[in-house]
Order: C-alpha cells, then sequence, then structure tokens
C-alpha cells in the first residue's frame, strides 16, 4: 500500500505562518509538524512508500522530508501549475506513480493513531466520516444512502454526514477514479475538487463512510484552526490505556494489539494473578512475575500492575484510564459480563472501550493448543497441586471417572461477583471408577483398570488428579503403585488407615470395618514417600477415626503421628450431617500444626461453604461423587421415557445435544477453530 499526501496548495489563509514553507511544515507544538507527524503515523502503521505532490516551497518541502531520516521512501511529483488548478491536477500530475491500494490525504489534515488504524482495518474502500460532527458550512461533507457514499462535497447537505479527505482506496475503486480524474483534467476541468470526478462515478466505485465520531480528524486552514488542533494533540498525549493480559505466551496478535493501544496514550498493562488465570483459564505455565517481565518489555508499555479479580472494576477507579483496550472476542460467552461491567464503570467518569477484532490466526490456535499439550505432560502436572496449594487459600477437587467427566471438571466455569470460579482438579475415587463399570467397591477393580482410566482422564485434561488409593494394599505392593502413580503425572494419592476388605466408609459402624495401628499405617507412609522420586508427588493420610466413632482424641493422635510419618496432608472424613466434629478436629489439629494440608469430603456435612472450611483451616474440599450421582437418576430417567413412549422424542428434553456435547472435546473444538 502507498501513502499519497496532497501539498501543493498555496496555504494562503495562514498568513504569516506559511511565508517561508508550505502549510504541511507549520508547527503544532515544539517537537512535530503537521507532516513530521503524518509521516510518523504512516511508517509506524507500516507504510513506507509516500508520494507527495508539492508546489510553492518545492525545495524547501523536499529538503526538510529528508532532514527527518525516516525510513520511508518519498516521491516527490511537482504539481507545474500549483497556482492555477486545484488537487485534482496533483493527482492527474502523479498517476503514474498511483497504480497501488493507497491512502490518500491533505498535507494539512491532523489525526490521532487510532483513525489511521482504523482506516487501515476497513475492508473495503473508505472515507472518513463524522456522525457526531456539525455539518460545516465550507467543508466537505458526504451524501451516504444505504451505507454507502454517493456524493462528495461542500454544497451538499441532505443525508450528509461531516467528511474529511482521507481515504482508502482500493486498487480496483481507486483505478476507476483515477481514470475519471484523467478525463476532467484533459478536457481542461482542473479548477474543481477530485471528488467532483468522483462523483460522477459514485455507482461504480464504492466507497464507504468510516465513522469516527468524536476521534480527531481535521484540517488546518487558518491559525484559528491550528489552535484548536494543536491544543487537542497536547490533550492526547495525555491521555492513558488500560489493558489486560492473563496469557503467559505472547504472539503476533498479542503484540499487535499492544502496539495499538500503545498509539492511544499512556499504555498500562494489567497481569491477572496466578490465583486468576488458574480458577479461569488454565494453569499459567510462566508465573505472575515472569510474566510481568515479558509484558514490561514489550515497547509501548508504560507500566504493568496486577489485576487481583477478572473484574477490571478496582483498577479502573483507581487509575480512570481514558481507554480500555480489549479484542472483540469478550462481546459474546463466558466474558460477557465482565466486558458489561467494564462499560458502566466506564460511563462514570467517561472513559471508552476500544475493541479490536481478535485474532483468528491459524497459528496462533496451534501454538495455544501446544502449550495446552505441554501442561498435560506428567513432569509439568505432577507438580500442581502442591503450587495450587501455595496459591490459593482453597483448592477444590470434584471426581471424575471417565474422559468426559474429566472434561466437565476441566472446563465447567462460574463467573459470580466479577470472579470465575473453576474446580481445581479432579478426584478419581474407586468408588466412582467402580461404579462406572458396574462392579462393587471392594477393591474389586484392579490397579491395571483404574490406570485405564487415569489415562483416560489424563489424555483430555490439564488440572491435577488425587487418587482415591483406598487401604493401599500391602505395603510391598503400594510401594510400587504408588510410585508408576508418581509417574504418570498423578498430583496425589490418598490412603484410608483401615485393612482388610474394604468397605465403603460411610456405612461407618453398620458393618465391620477394622482400623490399622497407628505403627503399621505409619509405616506404610513411610515407605511409600521413601519410595518416590520426586517432591512433587503428595501422600495424604486419611483417618477413619470419626468415622469408625474412634473420638477425637484418636484421630489427632493418628494425625500428628502420620505426619510425622511423612504424610504430606490429612483428610479426616466423617458421616455425620453436622460439621460440628470436622469443624473441631480441624482446630485443635491448627493449633499445633499450621501448614500441613487439610483434606474435607462433604458428603455428609454437604451445607458447610468453601469459605467456612476455609475459616477452619481446610486447604482441599473434594466433591467425590456427585458426577456419578447426578447421572445415574437422569439416565435411567430417559431410558424409562423411551421404554413408556416406545420412541425417542419425549426423551429429548432431558439430553444435551450432540453438538453441545463435542464442545466440550479438545480437538472437535480446535479443529473447528482452524478450519
Amino acid at each position: 500500500m502507498k501513502a499519497v499526501i496532497l501539498n501543493s496548495g498555496m496555504g494562503r489563509r495562514m498568513g504569516a505562518l506559511t511565508k517561508d514553507h508550505p502549510k504541511c511544515m507549520t508547527e503544532l507544538s515544539p517537537r512535530e509538524t503537521i507532516l513530521s507527524r503524518q509521516l510518523n503515523q504512516l511508517v509506524n502503521a507500516g507504510i513506507s512508500d509516500v508520494v507527495i505532490t508539492t508546489g510553492l516551497f518545492d525545495t524547501v518541502l523536499m529538503e526538510y522530508c529528508h532532514s527527518l531520516s525516516l525510513p520511508v521512501t518519498i516521491t516527490f511529483i511537482k504539481n507545474p501549475v500549483y497556482d492555477q488548478t486545484n488537487y485534482i491536477y496533483s493527482l492527474y500530475s502523479a498517476k503514474d506513480h498511483l497504480h497501488d491500494d493507497i491512502i490518500l490525504m491533505h498535507g494539512d489534515l491532523v489525526f490521532e493513531n487510532i483513525v489511521l488504524d482504523d482506516l487501515l482495518e476497513f475492508p473495503g474502500s473508505c472515507m472518513i466520516v463524522s456522525s457526531t460532527a456539525e455539518l460545516p458550512e465550507k467543508d466537505f461533507k458526504a451524501v451516504v444512502k444505504d451505507n454507502q457514499i454517493r456524493k462528495i462535497g461542500i454544497e451538499f447537505f441532505d443525508h450528509a454526514l461531516a467528511a474529511q479527505p482521507f481515504y482508502k482506496l482500493q486498487k480496483s475503486e481507486w483505478k476507476l477514479w483515477l481514470t475519471k480524474i484523467s478525463e476532467y483534467c484533459e478536457a481542461g476541468n482542473t479548477g474543481c475538487y477530485a471528488e467532483n470526478a468522483f462523483n460522477e462515478i459514485s455507482d461504480k466505485c464504492v466507497l464507504y463512510p468510516l465513522d469516527i465520531k468524536n476521534l480527531l480528524c481535521s484540517e488546518i486552514d487558518t491559525s484559528d484552526d491550528l489552535a484548536v488542533v494543536s491544543n487537542r494533540v497536547a490533550d492526547l498525549a495525555k491521555k492513558s490505556v488500560y489493558m489486560c493480559f492473563s496469557t503467559d505466551v505472547i504472539h503476533g496478535g498479542h503484540i499487535n494489539i499492544i502496539n495499538k493501544a500503545a498509539k492511544l496514550g499512556s499504555l498500562t498493562v494489567g497481569i491477572l494473578t496466578d490465583e486468576v488465570i488458574a480458577s479461569f483459564k488454565r494453569f499459567p505455565i510462566l508465573s505472575f512475575e515472569d510474566r510481568k517481565k515479558i509484558i514490561q518489555n514489550i515497547k509501548g508499555v508504560v507500566e504493568v500492575i496486577p489485576q487481583n479479580t477478572l473484574s477490571y472494576a478496582e483498577n479502573l477507579r483507581n487509575l480512570h484510564p481514558d481507554y480500555v483496550v480489549h479484542g472483540d472476542e469478550w462481546k459474546t460467552g463466558f466474558q460477557r459480563p465482565i466486558r458489561d461491567e467494564v462499560i458502566v464503570v466506564l460511563q462514570e467518569y467517561g472513559g471508552e472501550l476500544i475493541e479490536y477484532p481478535y485474532s483468528k490466526d491459524r497459528s496462533y490456535a496451534l501454538l495455544e493448543n501446544r502449550v495446552r499439550d505441554q501442561l498435560a505432560v506428567p513432569e509439568a502436572r505432577r507438580g500442581r497441586l502442591r503450587k495450587l496449594l501455595g496459591m490459593k487459600k482453597t483448592v477444590t477437587v470434584i471426581e471424575a471417572h471417565s474422559g468426559i467427566t474429566g472434561l466437565i471438571a476441566e472446563n465447567t466455569t462460574v463467573l459470580q461477583d466479577g470472579k470465575a470460579y473453576q474446580f481445581d482438579g479432579m478426584w478419581v475415587s474407586s468408588l466412582c471408577d467402580s461404579t462406572a463399570k458396574g462392579k462393587p467397591d471392594i477393591e474389586l477393580v484392579d490397579i491395571s483398570s483404574r490406570m485405564r482410566t487415569i489415562d483416560d482422564i489424563m489424555e483430555v485434561t490439564t488440572k491435577p488428579i488425587i487418587l482415591d488409593g483406598d487401604t493401599g494394599g500391602l505395603i510391598e505392593h503400594f510401594t510400587y503403585n504408588i510410585r508408576t502413580m508418581e509417574r504418570v503425572g498423578v498430583s496425589a494419592v490418598i490412603i484410608e488407615d483401615k485393612t482388610g476388605l474394604k468397605k465403603n466408609s460411610l456405612f461407618g459402624t453398620d458393618v465391620d470395618q477394622t482400623q490399622d495401628t497407628i505403627e503399621n499405617f505409619s509405616a506404610k507412609i513411610a515407605a511409600g514417600k521413601r519410595a518416590l522420586k520426586t517432591k512433587e508427588f503428595m501422600l495424604i493420610a486419611r483417618i477413619e477415626s470419626l468415622i469408625l466413632e474412634k473420638g477425637m482424641t484418636d484421630a489427632l493422635t493418628r494425625a500428628f503421628a502420620y505426619v510425622a510419618a511423612g504424610a504430606d496432608g490429612i483428610m479426616i472424613h466423617s458421616r455425620k450431617k453436622d460439621p460440628t466434629e470436622i469443624f473441631t478436629f480441624c482446630d485443635l489439629f491448627r493449633e499445633k500444626d499450621a501448614t500441613t494440608p487439610l483434606v474435607v469430603v462433604p458428603t455428609s456435612f454437604n451445607t458447610v461453604t468453601e469459605e467456612e472450611f476455609s475459616m477452619h483451616g481446610v486447604n482441599i474440599v473434594i466433591y467425590a461423587n456427585q458426577l456419578t450421582r447426578s447421572g445415574i437418576p437422569v439416565m435411567e430417567n430417559v431410558a424409562k421415557t423411551i421404554l413408556t413412549h416406545h420412541r425417542a422424542k419425549e426423551a429429548d428434553d432431558m439430553c444435551m445435544p450432540i453438538s453441545e456435547i463435542l464442545t466440550l472435546i479438545p480437538s472437535s473444538v480446535f479443529e473447528e477453530e482452524i478450519r
């Protein structure tokens, strides 16, 4: 693309300001002239080929342009009869150099960066108009009908918008217009505007209006104009901009939008904290500090600050930026409420939201997919639970017993009060695994079968897995099995201090259950810890004393003994609906041990909130069987409905459409995105 700047005019209305040089060299500030600003803007937008038409003071103009030392090739074309013709003849004089897509502007035009960006990104040929500006008496107006410019001139008022001589012209439209310009000039019609020629072919030369509303784009014809525009340019230099990033994979799309934002003013970037990202998107590969350093070193970024929630409200009310910049992908879907809140906060003080098209480059999608794959590898996944415990007060985990339930655990998100909530990990229990296979929960499903379930889940998810290890079995077997779990990328295993044939804990004393001795179970913990190869894997001891009604003293004695034996966490269980004994245990444990993670499974005492658990020192809350328990009644109901009606139609309202199910599956979504 080539830019054309028309500078053949005499500039008489500027008086003494243009007695020694063309109008385009008039100073807007001590640092820039109209022309130096235009050329710098073009260069920053990636345009390096410029045609400048000249007239009076052509030598002065050429020498000035060379003195700027900009990385741009400038072709100067002098209008030989500049004092007798309008700029239509200047374009005619330069016609042999104008066979490309072009940006066409007058040399006295001053505009802000976003106007040029919008012009370049417009998908067709267009002219700058403003629907908010008053119609000028003696300057250009554009007659717009059916979203197409039909006439351009100073004489039109009906169906007209204020317009500026600033165009993006694709080769096809420009060829039509330039041909008509040539016809005019060769017939001697050189005293009119080039737009007169356009008006004769506007049915063929398709030109769209680009409405910039209140953005700066103005010609300078008089010294009064110069004063007004100079003040507006000075105000632009004081503008502030805010963006927020969660990504730790910076690609060209991010750099592009940062460059655009930096052109609007002083750019502050908010970086979502690790905890927010882990709740909203996926576990960050890079820490907050590393991501901060990357963003700080991108050209145009002035300051980087943390954003502690998905909600922008706190940072916006502190900073009062003139602009918030974001991609347009958040207009729909999960982030829409966040966008709505941003608009409300900006309205409080007069800020503006600017949205750019979200980049759908296939290579960016491929990059993000590779990052996701990297998060799933055992070495990256294994230590994620420990990291989450270091960054969050409460880690929430839900059961998964198949690939599809793993995807539900991975992707389910709720936006509430400006915060996003997701499950932090998955619980693979023997109960749900056995139930999914139609077998009793008595450790009948062997380790090989359970490994297949784990593999199915790991293949399609990235979040940490906590494995229900039942009793752990014989010490000799347990040491091998725990090492296998560590190797494949499981983050933790929980073993219970019972012996013999397993019976579900919620039966309590209704069935015969034998609790292991403290010495034997401590030995199993110690042996398991010795077998591990890394410090990332967690071995958590589950205490059954309250289930078996052995009392609080026994439960606490065991807890401290198990920690001494090397346990990385303590799970305390109860089958009572009243959480009092759970709270009591946690409070008494925390009096002596402030750091060892505490785990609860609130299947019975399910009225307690995560915040309440946190107040009593609980670190991990496991929702152990809700997906299994909720799925079976629905499937039974669907089966009965089909049997009752002898067809499937009546069951449709109880079933999720297959297309929605497929959106849960990463490969299906990814292939659709890059197709």
